[in-house]
């Protein structure tokens, strides 16, 4: 695996560091990344204490740069360029059975199969155990109730684990779907965990989409994401998108039917973090050939949560 000369792009600086049965989750910059809930809940992982960066896939094989340019900044005198490179970090979480690593960066343009073998590279070297990959897509949603996770699993007892559905979505693609297929191949459990962004604010940062990830992520693993930390944040957005909606009153009744719609839904109750939490321990333990782990026909496990869970798939479009 690798390209000019055979150098794998993966570029490694540090050794990684000694981590437990880790989970890998990935997010890419791009079609399946609206308000880059999904790479802003991944960067949130990376700013959290006890993280190393250990690798960069370097963007050179993989990027039109006429397309997506480098930026440049000054340090001091100095002129740095910044390119498009993916960022592999090493996060050691204090409490819980394991570790993760995370890896973000822009979707690439080019050698997607190529980049694929990069990310599975990372996995053979951090001795992954899991993926689970995020994305966000807008949707009829309010912005002022909690923004709905759908998802899916690969496997139909890791679905059944976590409460989310089988892939069933054909069409186009992204480098997700690509990701996603390949551990299929291989035998590597997976699962994909999108948010639904208001479509009426998709151009801007959302920090409360980015939340509802990581409390997701936590939800289904028990790895502490420290989503909590990003409550200002979103309480901050809610109150700037109610201040821009303010003088539109038919966007105002449009969004108390959305509200109506949205609580009508939450009546469903969804199963508690901590018995999500067993199922996916049980699940990775039976798939390690651990013995002691029950039978999975040993528990019902919890019930799917409302909502379709494809996520490999186009970002459905907003209200006509």
């Amino acid at each position: 695996m690798g390209h000019a000369g055979g150098v794998s792009p993966v570029v490694w600086l540090s050794e990684v560091p000694p981590l437990r049965s880790p989970v890998l989750v990935a997010a890419f910059d791009g079609w399946f990344d609206v308000g880059g809930a999904a790479t802003g809940a991944v960067e949130h992982l990376a700013a959290i204490d006890r993280v190393t960066g250990v690798a960069r896939i370097d963007a050179d094989p993989f990027f039109d740069f006429t397309q997506q340019r480098p930026l440049v900044r000054l340090e001091g005198d100095e002129r740095v360029i910044e390119w498009p490179d993916a960022a592999v970090h090493a996060h050691a979480v204090p409490a819980g059975p394991r570790d993760l690593v995370s890896v973000t960066g822009p979707e690439p343009h080019l050698h997607w199969r190529l980049f694929v073998d990069c990310l599975v590279e990372v996995m053979d070297r951090t001795r992954t155990v899991m993926v689970v990959t995020l994305g966000a897509h807008p949707a009829d949603v309010p912005h002022t109730r909690p923004l709905p996770v759908t998802g899916s699993a690969t496997e139909p007892d890791l679905a059944a684990a976590l409460g989310l559905d089988l892939p069933s979505y054909e069409g186009p693609t992204g480098v997700v779907g690509v990701f996603q297929a390949r551990l299929a191949r291989l035998g590597i459990p997976s699962a994909s965990l999108r948010v639904a962004v208001p479509h009426y604010v998709t151009s801007d940062p959302s920090p409360k989409a980015s939340m509802a990830l990581l409390e997701r992520l936590e939800r289904v693993t028990g790895i502490d994401t420290g989503w909590a930390e990003l409550a200002d944040e979103a309480d901050a957005w809610q109150r700037r998108v109610d201040a821009a909606l303010a003088d539109e009153p038919e966007v105002a009744a449009y969004v108390e039917r959305l509200e109506a719609a949205a609580d009508a839904r939450a009546a469903r109750d969804l199963p508690t973090p901590d018995d999500l939490a067993a199922e996916f321990e049980r699940f990775l333990r039976r798939h390690a050939g651990d013995p002691s782990a029950p039978d999975e026909d040993s528990t019902d496990g919890p019930p799917s949560p409302p909502g379709g869970g494809d996520t490999d798939g186009p970002p459905p479009p907003g209200p006509t």
